[in-house]
């Protein structure tokens, strides 16, 4: 029998350079488990199998922090979709290395190939620097419209719009000391952990959708028969695609490494690309990839919105699963004058995903010198939120407080 990555590179390369799929028939060395997770990845959970449990005392197990990751009666790793946040804390601390993460990049393909309307991949901020440090924005779009996209979106665009929003609810809820926020934008495993751990702290936590399912939404508002494809350093944003209330938003979610095995096998080198350069977002939407990125956006956001505040916003940060816990731990015992809180699940943010091509602290220079050369420093600066709020309705800044089917979602 051959391994996984043997079955999912031939997959890949046959899918790529072979005009339909009647090759699959001929695929009679592999696991035919391991096929369906490739050819139908929303039928199984975002951890897969790829070989037998062999350990007495599963690390995976001990290590996940949902509680996802159980035995089944035959000994097999069985995965709780329900519980499961895609933090890839069990893949990465299994010592069998017989599971793996979710790779939704043969159906996104295939969706690519077959969908008669506009085809969009919206990036998120954590992309630079990612396919080499000569890789631009604009060579990136370019590398993408090469796969079959029609155009590429960043969402920092999006970042933008919700750091605005949450700046927005800031200055209208925190009215006294004992007042506080946690912070709605961007991980999905730091929401899950709220949710599904610390439920008594979910009314502290803003109605908004992420970034990337406010920039899914919105295209699909303009272009109803859009295909909209994530591209970012996160697996748990696959998970986060999946739920209930915001499936609407994003058709498939591909990760970095994903992207750079399509453009390994399409022999494209994005470093060669032409430029196709769009500048739309602020400083303040490019920084959400790393760590205190967040909190920056929305304190600098908020005093251009309110600078004589009385209650001034104080943001505390902590990034890596045990890290939130022991930030959110000290919120409940009042050891903490901050009255604004950004937790990420990964050390280091976004830009330390576990699926990203290069390290953490090269990929928050490569985007902290990006933000630092933004046009805009925050998102009141940038003429595009503006223009683009309007083309979907919202007439005034303040129109983000009320309910919009767009940017506001309601946690439980």
């Amino acid at each position: 029998m051959k391994s996984f990555e043997e079955l999912y590179y031939e997959v890949l390369v046959r899918t790529l350079k072979e005009k339909d799929m009647n090759f699959l028939d001929k695929l009679e060395l592999y696991d035919t488990h391991q096929l369906d997770c490739l050819l139908h990845p929303e039928k199984h959970p975002l951890v897969w199998r790829i070989g037998d449990c062999t350990c007495d005392d599963p690390n995976c197990v001990k290590v996940c922090p949902f509680h996802a990751v159980h035995p089944g009666e035959a000994g097999e790793m069985i995965v709780d979709e329900e519980q499961c946040a895609g933090c890839s804390i069990c893949i990465q601390e299994c010592r069998a290395k017989n599971i793996t993460s979710s790779k939704d990049v043969i159906a996104a393909l295939q969706a690519i190939r077959s969908h008669k309307g506009l085809v969009y991949a919206l990036v998120a901020p954590a992309f630079l620097g990612q396919f080499s440090n000569e890789v631009t924005p604009g060579k990136l779009r370019s590398a993408l419209k090469r796969i079959g996209f029609d155009g590429m979106i960043e969402v920092a665009l999006f970042a933008d719009i919700l750091t605005l929003k949450e700046a927005l609810e800031f200055d209208e809820n925190i009215k006294t000391e004992s007042d506080y926020q946690l912070t709605s934008c961007c991980c999905p495993m730091w929401i899950a952990m709220i949710r599904k751990i610390y439920k008594e702290l979910v009314p502290h936590v803003p109605p908004a959708v992420s970034p990337m399912i406010a920039s899914g939404r919105a295209v699909k508002t303009m272009h109803p028969d859009a295909l909209t494809i994530f591209i970012g350093p996160c697996l748990a944003k696959k998970a986060e695609a999946k739920e209930k209330d915001i499936k609407d938003a994003v058709d498939y979610v591909l990760t970095f490494q994903e992207i750079q095995d399509i453009f390994e096998v399409m022999e494209i080198n994005p470093a060669e690309m032409e430029e196709s350069e769009k500048d739309h977002s602020s400083r303040a939407g490019r920084i959400y990839a790393h760590t205190g990125g967040v909190s920056e956006a929305v304190r600098t956001t908020l005093e251009r919105l309110n600078p004589n505040r009385k209650i001034s916003i104080k943001t505390q940060q902590a990034d890596g699963v045990p890290a939130c816990k022991a930030m959110i731990n000290d919120l409940i015992s009042g050891n903490t004058t901050a009255n604004f809180f950004e937790g990420m699940g990964c050390v280091g943010g976004c830009v330390g995903g576990p699926r990203v091509l290069i390290p953490h602290e090269i990929g928050r220079e490569h985007v902290e010198e990006y933000g630092n050369d933004a046009p805009f420093e925050t998102p009141i600066d940038n003429p595009y939120v503006i223009e683009l709020l309007h083309r979907l309705g919202l007439d005034t800044v303040e129109s983000l407080l009320e309910k919009s089917d767009i940017f506001t979602r309601t946690f439980e």
